[in-house]
């Protein structure tokens, strides 16, 4: 790869800092092809169509025009370009970087570059960042925690806190009995250090103590 000709796709669907963002990159290399993209569909396509050195993303997008923006749809397409593209150059630039802790099994798995960048960060922390991960570099430990994450886990939080569901609904939902679901409430609130505490709602506790470390929105 000639890195002072690269092709990179930035993915925002906020124009004015989308602009802002092309306009950064390509101040660093002029001779760069800069693409973009505004959903997590028109992402994917432009990636299979031009095969770009670098994909700097930020994870609350919409899926499609259609669509309001959403962190997951953001998690789902780097998920997704890990998955399908293995040696990708990836950077993430987003104000809620910690719930990259959902993906640490697959950011850790990954081939290409993979760092990451708070939207409140310097202009020169951003370039800084980008040119490691189009050299193919990683740079993850903005990463809030380093929790033990199953995706397990992960759904009994969203299916409580996200779709409102009792255990037995979850259990129905997860196809598991309703024994695995307390199991997992249990694991769950050991890897968050939440113990019953006299007085306390353990599991309005753990809903505040996932929310802080990005397993939920």
């Amino acid at each position: 790869m000639n890195i002072q000709q690269p092709k990179i796709l930035i993915v925002d669907d906020h124009r004015l800092l989308l602009n802002g963002t092309i306009s950064l990159v390509s101040e660093r290399y002029p001779d760069a092809l800069v693409l973009s993209a505004q959903t997590a569909h028109s992402a994917l396509a432009e990636v299979a169509q031009h095969s770009p050195d670098l994909v700097i993303v930020d994870l609350s997008i919409p899926q499609t025009a259609e669509t309001t923006a959403q962190i997951e749809n953001g998690l789902g397409l780097l998920s997704q370009l890990m998955k399908n593209y293995p040696h990708l150059n990836l950077m993430v630039q987003s104000s809620n970087i910690k719930a990259l802790i959902r993906l640490m099994p697959e950011i850790d798995a990954h081939q290409g570059g993979f760092t990451i960048v708070d939207k409140s960060s310097s202009v020169e922390t951003f370039l800084t960042r980008m040119d490691w991960s189009i050299q193919g570099l990683t740079h993850t430990k903005d990463i809030q925690g380093d929790l033990e994450v199953k995706p397990e886990w992960l759904e009994v939080l969203r299916l409580a806190f996200e779709e409102g569901l009792q255990d037995k609904a979850i259990a129905s939902t997860m196809y598991k009995s309703e024994r695995m679901i307390r199991h997992y409430w249990s694991k769950i609130q050991d890897a968050l250090e939440i113990y019953p505490e006299e007085g306390k709602n353990i599991r309005a506790l753990t809903q505040i103590r996932a929310r802080e470390k990005g397993l939920i929105d």
